[in-house]
């Protein structure tokens, strides 16, 4: 059990450090955005009990307001 924990967390480091990666190249509206998307992802899912619908919503929301922010 502790072989597939240690798994767990050196993989979960490495798609964290690849995923961060691929912004390297982003604008900073399109790093907002993204941002965005994922709080507003959240706070749609924390606030719908897990809809699927109201964390699709959130996202688009967030999404858009991240968009917005100067």
């Amino acid at each position: 059990m502790k072989n597939i924990k240690k798994f767990a967390s050196a993989a979960s480091a490495l798609v964290v450090a690849i995923a961060l990666s691929g912004c390297a190249g982003m604008s900073t509206q399109d790093k907002h955005t993204a941002v965005g998307a994922g709080a507003g992802a959240v706070a749609g899912a924390v606030l719908t009990g897990g809809s699927t619908v109201g964390t699709v919503l959130g996202a688009a929301a967030g999404g858009v307001i991240g968009n917005q922010v100067k």
